[in-house]
């Protein structure tokens, strides 16, 4: 039973060579820091343009998307009412993206929700 010897212990770790994309809001999108759940796939969330929106995650995503409070996302303002209401419609997972937006610029007029 020959096995070719483990190489691995060679390579850099995975977590420094890992390339990955970050998703920027696009359109009327705007970034956010989740506040407060408020029950029923509802939350309080503070945007990045200041306004504090009562969010909703919509259908599709109710079961893909676990949210919990500080958490950064995109909210799409809605149409009527967009001043206090939206919907989430990504969230960043993990804090290699938080800290990609933090470098890049993004997050600078919440950086001190963190």
């Amino acid at each position: 039973m020959n096995r070719p010897p483990n190489r691995s212990s060679n390579r850099p770790s995975d977590d420094e060579n890992q390339v990955f994309r970050v998703r920027i809001p696009q359109g009327k999108e705007v970034l956010g820091i989740v506040q407060q759940r408020l029950g029923g796939s509802r939350m309080r969330v503070l945007c990045l343009d200041g306004k504090e929106r009562i969010c909703r995650i919509p259908g599709s995503l109710r079961r893909a998307l676990w949210v919990r409070e500080n958490d950064v996302v995109i909210v799409e303002p809605w149409e009527l009412g967009g001043d206090a209401k939206g919907d989430v419609v990504y969230k960043y997972r993990g804090k290699a993206e938080v800290e990609f937006l933090k470098k890049k610029g993004y997050l600078k007029n919440l950086e001190n929700e963190f």
